[in-house]
This record gives C-alpha cells, sequence and structure tokens, in this order.
C-alpha cells in the first residue's frame, strides 16, 4: 500500500514554493503515494478539522512552476510551542499538531522552510514521535549545510534589476542610489546582488562598517569622473557605534529597517551628494521563479519523497557541490550559514573594487 505524506509551508513565503509542491506531487503519485496538503503551515493543523487538500497530479502543469507565493499558504507568527491565547497567555499546542498528523493518517510530514521553522517542526517531531522531512527555504539563504535553498536566487535577480533600475536614473541626476536589502542576519542577497548589479559600495552585517572608508571611496569615484555611485546594504547591518537600526510593526515587534535611510542621511552629511533610497521589502519574495529556483524546488521537491519511501527520516534535502544530498536536521537546528568574510564572494567583491566599508 502506498503511503500518505502531509505537506506543508511554513515561514514566509518565496518563489519556488510551488516548484517543490508540484515535484513532491508527481513523485508521490509516481509511486502510489498520496500526498496530503496542509494549509497555511501549522496553523493548518491545529485547526479543528484539520485544513487540508489532496495534492493531485492533475492540476501540477507547467503553469504551476510558475506561481509566485504558495499555494498552500503558509504563517510565520505564533510558535505552536507558546502559542498566543485570546486572555493574553501561552499554550503549548504541539499536541494538537500530533493529534492532527495521526488523525489524517500520515506517514510522514515534508515539512518546508527555513531554518527557524525547520527548528520548531523537528522538535515538535521529536517530542510526539513524528517522521519529518525538512526542505530549506528562504531568500536569506542563511539555512546551514546547504549552499542554496529555495527562493534566494529570484530574490538576488530581483534586487540586481533594482540595481540595473536605478543606475540609469542615478547617472541622470548625479545622485547616490541607496539600495536596502532582505537577508535577516545574513547578507548574501546583499553582495551576490551588489557584484552582479555593479555597486560601488556593498554593506553587510558580517563586516563592520565604517563611514570613512565609504566616503573616501565615494570620493575617488567622483574623482574618476562618474558622477553617481550605487550602494546595496543588508537590512541588519549596525550603524558605526554597533546599534542595530529597528522598527515597529503593527503588532509591536522590533523588525530590521531603516538602515538604508540612516546610512544615505550619513553619506549626504559628509559628502554633500544628493541621495536617494529604495527599499525593496517583499518584492524579494514575491513574483515569478527564476530557472534556478524552479530547478532547486523541483529537485528538493523528487528527493524528499525519496526520503520518505526509503524510511529515512529527521533529514533535510540540501544543495551541495552540485548535487541533491541529504543530512541530519538535528545538525541544521540552532545554526545558521552567513557570509563568509573570507570565502568567494567576499574575494570577488574586493577584486573588482568594490567597498566593503572597512
Amino acid at each position: 500500500m502506498g503511503k500518505t505524506i502531509g505537506i506543508l509551508t511554513s515561514g514566509g513565503d518565496c518563489a519556488g514554493l510551488n516548484a517543490t509542491l508540484r515535484a513532491a506531487t508527481l513523485r508521490a503519485a509516481q509511486s502510489g503515494c498520496t500526498l496530503v496538503g496542509i494549509r497555511n503551515g501549522t496553523l493548518g493543523l491545529m485547526s479543528r478539522p484539520p485544513e487540508v487538500e489532496r495534492m493531485e497530479p492533475a492540476r501540477c502543469d507547467a503553469q504551476m512552476l510558475r506561481l509566485g507565493g504558495t499555494i498552500l499558504g503558509t504563517t510565520n507568527k505564533g510558535n505552536p510551542f507558546r502559542y498566543p491565547q485570546p486572555d493574553g497567555s501561552f499554550a503549548d499546542r504541539t499536541g494538537e499538531i500530533a493529534e492532527a498528523y495521526r488523525a489524517l493518517g500520515l506517514d510522514a510530514l515534508i515539512g518546508i522552510g527555513g531554518d527557524g521553522s525547520l527548528e520548531i517542526l523537528r522538535r515538535i517531531a521529536q517530542i510526539h514521535g513524528l517522521n519529518l522531512v525538512g526542505i530549506p527555504k528562504t531568500i536569506d539563504n542563511d539555512v546551514a549545510l546547504t549552499e542554496a535553498a529555495i527562493g534566494h536566487s529570484t530574490a538576488v535577480a530581483t534586487a540586481t534589476e533594482a540595481l540595473d533600475r536605478l543606475q540609469p536614473t542615478a547617472a541622470s541626476h548625479s545622485r547616490v542610489m541607496v539600495l536596502e536589502v532582505m537577508g535577516r542576519d545574513a547578507g548574501h542577497i546583499a553582495i551576490a546582488s551588489g557584484i552582479a548589479g555593479g555597486a560601488d559600495v556593498v554593506l553587510i552585517p558580517e563586516i563592520p562598517w565604517r563611514l570613512a572608508p565609504v566616503v573616501r571611496h565615494i570620493e575617488r569615484v567622483r574623482a574618476s569622473g562618474r558622477n553617481f555611485a550605487l550602494i546595496v546594504v543588508a537590512e541588519a547591518i549596525a550603524d558605526e557605534d554597533g546599534h542595530q537600526i529597528l522598527q515597529d510593526d503593527a503588532q509591536g515587534r522590533r523588525r530590521y529597517g531603516g538602515v538604508g535611510h540612516h546610512v544615505a542621511a550619513a553619506i549626504s552629511d559628509a559628502t554633500g551628494a544628493e541621495t536617494r533610497v529604495t527599499v525593496l521589502g517583499h518584492v524579494q519574495r514575491g513574483g515569478s521563479p527564476d530557472a534556478r529556483d524552479r530547478l532547486l524546488g523541483a529537485a528538493f521537491g523528487v528527493h524528499a519523497v525519496e526520503l520518505v519511501l526509503a524510511g529515512r527520516f529527521d533529514r533535510m534535502v540540501a544543495w551541495w557541490n552540485r548535487r541533491v544530498i541529504d543530512v541530519p536536521l538535528a545538525k541544521v537546528a540552532h545554526r545558521s550559514r552567513t557570509v563568509d568574510p573570507h570565502g568567494p564572494l567576499v574575494a570577488t567583491a574586493r577584486g573588482l573594487g568594490i567597498c566593503l566599508g572597512d
């Protein structure tokens, strides 16, 4: 008899999730398994009845590859270990998730998420005896033990396109253009798009920056006869005193935001240059996935189902040295993969003459 496999997307959305769902659906059907899609991440398993839908191969045509977001929906709030209650208290609702897993007759669960989501899912699986396989997705590309996560490539392409569009207007008005990109505590999007988009300055959280080297670099650009400069800043960089710049969201939570304006103001004050700031924000998550994210999603979705068929659980699929592999989820939890200050991208940026602020 074929297995019944659950699949969900958790955490922030990104491009390539639907390509992953499509691949898992087609591979499961090929092996005689039933794939059950769980709506809205763990929230779908906490609902009664659980919010699910059968993933049918008939709906998984090529158009699904091109869709951004996730057809199952997702959530990046409400930790089920400490879920907020109406009276202001918190409750552990992970038992409800395990109960739904068993009520649905699942033989395994495939969780598609970033490092935070995968850590939570693994804790639930370990405590309640669930069979779990993880798939890494995050535009930040900070999941440990994989060179690539779903969504990162499209985010870099989006940031690069933004630089392509900012360059002509920067030149037309003799301006310094500052592009603030996402990435949480990692500078992968910033360094990759900065190189690809011809930035003059790239500031990432892994390399502390100072204003003076940035100002000197902009002055050298001016002295060379060029009337504009492009600067990429990762949202998590601190100010020169080491203080991170945060903003309150609508729910009163502290989030990264505003560092682009801080950098632009500091440069304007120091150089007299006219500066403008573009904050890409969630534009980096949306849109149709590029070819690499479609390929990665397809490879990850297929391999995740094959791990279930082989009975190999508590694993995460990964991309390493141009191959799809799988690694222990235990080695992924509580770790992140940030930009190596001595790695090839940083070396490339320095070799191109890009200022990194140090």
